[in-house]
């Protein structure tokens, strides 16, 4: 490093620190930081209650055949059983 310029040369060190901005307030943080990835406690536990309350949801692909099986049913009831609701209305 002893060819960089004495001003670059801080910005150079400052590259190698590993920064992350915090999911819940977008506070930078450092990677020393002990409450890493998060800025404090209060932003872990407001996002441990987002995950709680089903605010954060990890979709997947479904696997079981016999789910798959109940939401092809569910979803042919729906196209060929009109709602009860909607006929009776439409006939007055």
């Amino acid at each position: 490093m002893s060819n960089i310029p004495s001003s670059n040369r801080s910005m150079a060190k400052n590259k190698n620190v590993s920064t992350l901005r915090c999911p819940t307030c977008r506070t930078l943080v450092l990677a020393g930081d002990p409450n890493f990835p998060f800025c404090s406690d209060r932003c872990r536990v407001i996002d441990l209650g987002k995950w709680a309350s089903g605010g954060y949801v990890i979709s997947s692909k479904i696997n079981d055949p016999e789910e798959l099986e109940s939401i092809a049913e569910a979803q042919s009831r729906k196209q060929f059983d009109p709602d009860e609701d909607d006929i009776s209305s439409s006939e007055r």
